[in-house]
């Protein structure tokens, strides 16, 4: 067994659990940074430029669905072949995540190109911010290989137990685009000012300085898994068990996009200083999220792991102890923006009208996220063990089920200020589904295996 392997199997679970995750986290934390950071500096350009940013992002979506979605796919399905010995499988499985990040790519540079203006019209009839958002995402886009080969990477170190070089990796290209923000948005060291355009300038070359990284611990490195891009074969007994788990995955993720485009249309009815909060809100909500996905990925591995290797006692502690941590994330972040909503806004220039709108806003949206700690830590274990369609599931009843029709009928018998109401009411109903869902889940598979060890004893 290798030293990797072995940590996996033996290590105490706390001490695996935050071993693994907390290099993640603090990339995680670095990464939302510079998202917020982003918007700080692009909220000094105008109010208009941050709108144009907020209605970008569910464009932005489509390109985080591929590459988290995708790579939940691969991550498990590696670690999984890993947890039962199979190392030829997994390595099998890497050389398939890379090639199909390479094919996003390509397809990402053709939407960007010829269908963006197209998509960036859905939102909003106002020239000036159609063609503000389309500078933008247009770039976004069309540069988007480094996010997704540097991500096909970071997943596949990631399943193996390596969380220090995919920390590294994504440091490089969240501090890059951190230095990189004011330099090319206001021109400064004789580099013209490119104001929105910039800020997406900026946002891709951090990605691709993080391919590059990436790219060559990959290639100078030693892995559990070996990755072979000449010669490469495509087998589609892989690519479906990658997709079982990537597709629902991607679909789930995909479902933001659908979820914030319908809210934009809500809030934009009212005013697009609204849309300019939601953005901001999710700005800031990053700054708590993003660790309890940092955490998820290094509790995903172990997960995938110990059920391959069919250890009930290991899983449950791990998924107790996840559960746990994450709940004290999101608390804290709740509890910051309930107390300082003023504060937080005044950190994007915000208006008058702006923080009237923005104030309730925070206070009630954020309501949410302690529940969202569950739901986040039960859909990663779905998709741990490779039942990634049960996330997708509750994704989907969260998102289109409740938030959005519930956020349509607060705007219509409320107004404006109900509409935050609806993200809570969405979290209290998708959680009453799938925590009884994982739990049935797992009964069952420990049941089959208790079955299977009997049967084995009665058999010998």
């Amino acid at each position: 067994m290798t030293e990797r392997a072995n940590k996996m199997a033996i290590m105490p679970i706390k001490k695996l659990v935050m071993s693994m995750a907390v290099p993640a986290m603090i990339s995680m934390v670095i990464q939302a940074m510079y998202n917020v950071v982003d918007s700080i500096y692009v909220s000094r350009i105008s109010e208009e430029a941050l709108t144009a940013v907020s209605l970008a992002f569910p464009l932005q979506l489509v390109i985080i669905a591929l590459v988290a979605g995708t790579s939940a796919g691969v991550t498990s399905l590696i670690s999984r072949r890993l947890g039962e010995q199979d190392r030829e499988s997994a390595s099998k499985a890497a050389s398939h995540g890379y090639m199909i990040n390479i094919f996003y790519s390509l397809l990402m540079v053709i939407v960007g190109l010829f269908f963006a203006r197209s998509a960036v019209a859905i939102f909003t009839d106002d020239l000036y911010l159609i063609e503000l958002t389309t500078q933008y995402i247009s770039i976004v886009m069309i540069f988007s290989f480094g996010r997704f080969i540097a991500q096909a990477g970071i997943g596949i170190l990631q399943a193996t137990g390596d969380m220090i070089h995919p920390m590294k990796g994504m440091l490089i290209g969240a501090i890059s685009n951190i230095i990189l923000d004011p330099i090319f948005i206001f021109g400064l060291f004789g580099v013209p000012a490119m104001g929105i355009r910039g800020a997406a300038y900026a946002t891709v070359a951090g990605q691709i300085l993080s391919f590059v990284y990436i790219g060559l611990v990959i290639r100078n490195g030693r892995h559990e898994v070996d990755i072979k891009i000449r010669g490469f074969k495509p087998e589609k007994k892989i690519f479906r068990d990658i997709y079982v788990v990537a597709l629902p995955a991607i679909i789930m993720q995909s479902l933001g996009s659908v979820m914030l485009t319908g809210l934009n249309l809500i809030l934009i009815s009212f005013t697009p200083t609204a849309v300019a909060v939601l953005g901001v809100y999710y700005k800031l909500q990053s700054l708590i999220i993003m660790p309890v996905f940092g955490l998820a990925q290094g509790y995903m591995p172990i997960m995938g792991y110990n059920f391959g290797a069919k250890n009930k006692e290991r899983m449950l502690e791990s998924l107790k102890f996840t559960l746990k941590i994450a709940f004290i994330i999101m608390a804290v972040g709740t509890s910051s923006m309930v107390i300082f909503p003023k504060p937080l806004l005044l950190l994007f220039d915000a208006s008058e009208d702006m923080i009237g709108i923005g104030v309730k806003a925070l206070r009630t949206v954020s309501l949410c996220l302690p529940i969202a700690a569950a739901g986040i830590t039960f859909s990663i274990t779905f998709q741990a063990i490779g039942k990634g369609y049960a996330s997708l599931v509750s994704s989907f009843i969260r998102q289109i089920v409740f938030l959005l029709p519930a956020a349509w009928l607060l705007s219509k018998g409320f107004g404006l200020q109900a509409v935050w109401y609806a993200f809570l009411i969405a979290e209290i109903g998708a959680i009453m589904i799938i925590a009884p869902w994982l739990m049935r889940e797992l009964t069952k598979t420990f049941k089959a295996w208790e079955d299977e060890k009997v049967f084995l004893r009665e058999t010998l």
